[in-house]
């Protein structure tokens, strides 16, 4: 499964039998990406599919010099699991 990012609806996404998991964000700025929701259908859940997309929206805002306020609990969590990532997460003023 590839995710795919849509840069019009600022959303990756994958698509699994049909249905689609993704991440959704906005930018608040130029060096800022808040992702703000990620879904994925209950019948796909605990396989992983919410990372993949999270993990395609991080590596898009490392690739692009940006900072992500993780306001979705997933995403937040995620980052926190997951260190390597941590680096990408906007500091709070």
């Amino acid at each position: 499964m590839e995710v795919k990012h849509d840069k019009e609806n600022h959303k990756f996404f994958l698509i699994n039998d049909g249905k689609e998991s993704y991440a959704l964000y906005r930018m608040h700025n130029k060096e800022t990406m808040n992702i703000f929701r990620v879904y994925v259908p209950p019948e796909h859940r605990h396989r992983g599919l919410a990372a993949k997309v999270v993990i395609a929206a991080l590596k898009y805002a490392k690739e692009n010099n940006l900072k992500v306020i993780p306001s979705c609990s997933y995403t937040d969590y995620f980052i926190e699991r997951n260190k390597e990532y941590e680096e990408l997460r906007k500091s709070p003023l």
